[in-house]
């Protein structure tokens, strides 16, 4: 799988008649960007010598469980677990590509919920969008694959890297699924991040 095999499905919408096309494509994008990062992020945790195929269900569980963790959360969680941050992962054009992928997750959040953006978001609009999300899954998944071997939409993220050292890269190690759990709560869920955007008195 890679990100333009990844992306067919929307570019079938995209290039259909349907009068929706544009909204319905735009979604579906920013769920295969939401979806990357956080396989990503799932990948690196199962490189813990900790974890094996016996522990799967649990790390699915206790990710889904934290109910407030979110795209910003999962970077969060990347940059404070790996060598790599997700900025260094995508490259140059991360500044300009950051702030779209934040700006198409709150339009989406707000489409949704039926709410109107603030922005009446023309087709092209949303067509251009699209663009960007693409282009920073295929930047996401070419850094990512130079440095883990793993671009993010391969099926079936719980697999063994074939960088064996890939663990030691860390800045942090885990222990078992309590620990990775305090983790989440600790860095990923949304009221850490927002106590680590307050600031000080």
């Amino acid at each position: 799988m890679t990100a333009s095999s990844e992306f067919y499905t929307v570019d079938l919408i995209v290039n259909s008649s349907a009068e929706t096309r544009g909204v319905d494509a735009f979604a579906l994008a920013v769920i295969k960007a939401e979806r990357q990062l956080r396989k990503l992020f799932t990948h690196l945790v199962f490189q813990f010598p900790c974890f094996g195929v016996p522990d799967i269900g649990a790390l699915r569980e206790t990710l889904a469980n934290n109910k407030t963790v979110y795209f910003e959360g999962i970077e969060a969680g990347i940059n404070c677990l790996f060598s790599c941050t997700v900025e260094e992962l995508v490259g140059a054009r991360y500044r300009d590509l950051h702030p779209r992928i934040k700006e198409a997750i709150e339009h989406r959040n707000k489409i949704f919920h039926g709410q109107l953006t603030q922005r009446c978001l023309s087709r092209e609009d949303l067509l251009a969008l699209i663009s960007d999300i693409r282009t920073w899954c295929e930047e996401l998944a070419n850094g990512a694959t130079s440095r883990i071997e793993y671009d993010g939409f391969e099926r079936n993220s719980f697999r063994k890297s074939p960088i064996r050292s890939l663990s030691e890269q860390f800045k942090v190690q885990l222990s078992g699924v309590e620990c990775y759990d305090q983790f989440i709560k600790q860095h990923m869920a949304r009221s850490a991040i927002c106590s680590a955007r307050r600031p000080l008195p």
